[in-house]
């Protein structure tokens, strides 16, 4: 346990903040896999908008520093590349 104020307070923000991105982080990991599920049906028109979404909810995560910005590029550069692959056949 904490010693000092300044470490316990150190620890009830970082807590207050882990509440508050728990949130985005969980509705990215939904969107991605939604998305992920859709590409596997090759559904195409479905599958598609679904990773409109996914990479909406990866920005608006980076910008909020929920997820580092290479993070989001690395997903969202996956998510494409599985969504091309379906749409090439």
């Amino acid at each position: 346990m904490a010693n000092t104020k300044s470490a316990l307070k150190a620890i009830r923000v970082s807590e207050r903040k882990r509440q508050q991105n728990k949130p985005i982080r969980t509705g990215v990991r939904t969107r991605i896999k939604q998305a992920e599920k859709l590409i596997a049906r090759s559904d195409e028109p479905a599958a598609r908008q679904a990773v409109i979404l996914a990479v909406s909810a990866l920005d608006k995560a980076a910008n909020k520093g929920v997820i580092h910005r290479n993070n989001a590029a690395r997903r969202k550069s996956r998510l494409m590349k599985k969504l091309n692959a379906i749409l090439a056949q």
